[in-house]
């Protein structure tokens, strides 16, 4: 589980204008919502926004707010950040309040082990499902879910209900859908002999 805190300032004023006058000074304005809260306005310098997510967990630290009275102390995950389609700066951001007793829903990368037995005889692995849908505990949010994938052979797939999960971990889902494939012409048996005796030689 990574952790990290952020320190936001409150503020009252809103608008066009005052969003440019905080970005001119490196901070972005964003909002804190969340079940049983009053959404509360804040601004928070964008220097320390990608420090506090520079985990291997991204956006699925839990950020622990410090710094501005009605926000004090409230665990958030970062849900939405705006950016700018032109400049790539960063306009806006969105941080959801979550309760540490209750499980939620969130994406995490899938990070495969190898390299399988099918790549090393010209087989192509090819992952279909970059992230993964999963539900648990904030305290036992995964960095990434592990597939391994070394006994692969060309023509093996793997689906999501053929991986093992981390404790506490769900992978929510209606279809047994695919996840890994390795993909490739398996080598005749002709060739094969031929290499090895090359080989041998």
């Amino acid at each position: 589980m990574a952790q990290a805190q952020l320190n936001v300032i409150q503020r009252d004023e809103t608008g066009k204008g005052i969003s440019r006058r905080l970005r001119r000074e490196g901070m972005i304005p964003a909002v804190v919502y969340g079940k049983s809260v009053e959404p509360s306005i804040v601004s928070v310098n964008v220097k320390d926004l990608k420090a506090a997510i520079r985990t291997a967990a991204g956006w699925n630290t839990l950020l622990t707010l410090t710094g501005a009275p009605a926000v004090e102390g409230k665990v958030v995950v970062l849900k939405d950040l705006d950016v700018s389609a032109i400049s790539r700066d960063l306009l806006h951001a969105d941080l959801q309040v979550i309760n540490l007793k209750e499980a939620m829903t969130v994406m995490v990368p899938v990070v495969t082990v190898g390299p399988a037995v099918g790549e090393k005889v010209g087989g192509i692995l090819q992952v279909i499902r970059h992230e993964l849908e999963i539900n648990c505990l904030p305290g036992v949010i995964p960095e990434a879910i592990t597939v391994d994938v070394s006994a692969m052979d060309i023509g093996d797939v793997i689906h999501i209900e053929d991986i093992a999960l981390p404790a506490g971990v769900e992978a929510p889902h209606d279809v047994n859908f695919t996840v890994v494939t390795l993909t490739g012409r398996k080598p005749e048996a002709g060739a094969e002999e031929g290499e090895e005796a090359a080989a041998e030689a």
